[in-house]
């Protein structure tokens, strides 16, 4: 039996394509005490014609339990990433829920060389976590 595959969500903003792969970590999560940790590998792939730098980013985060939080800071993992045409940069974050479910989705300010910004969107992306084998529906 092929393991289900990685759902992946993607989005092209001003020549920029972020794409977004979540995962649940099981090993991780604690949902006795309501800790459900989940990770996301995040694509920024400058597609356009022109060279841009992450500045800022902006996370809406829904948690099934709580509600809405935001998060808002300087780049990405202590980066600032300059993409000229044709070129990528990836990372790795995670996010911690009280719910077994959520979505995240948010945008990344971008200055281009030439002094213009734009707000590249980040797609929604569901956080659901895995029903475990030894539990009953």
């Amino acid at each position: 039996m092929r393991p289900d595959p990685v759902p992946f969500y993607y989005r092209n903003t001003s020549g920029i394509r972020i794409t977004v792969r979540p995962s649940y970590l099981r090993d991780r999560s604690n949902p006795v005490l309501g800790q459900f940790v989940f990770a996301y590998h995040i694509r920024i792939e400058n597609v356009g014609e022109q060279a841009s730098q992450l500045r800022t980013r902006r996370w809406l985060i829904h948690d099934e339990s709580v509600g809405d939080s935001v998060v808002e800071g300087e780049g990405v993992v202590g980066e600032q990433p300059h993409l000229l045409p044709g070129q990528v940069h990836e990372y790795r974050s995670f996010c911690v829920l009280k719910a077994p479910q959520g979505w995240m989705e948010g945008s990344y300010r971008f200055v281009r060389d030439d002094g213009s910004s734009f707000e590249a969107t980040i797609p929604r992306f569901t956080l659901a976590a895995e029903p475990r084998a030894d539990t009953v529906s």
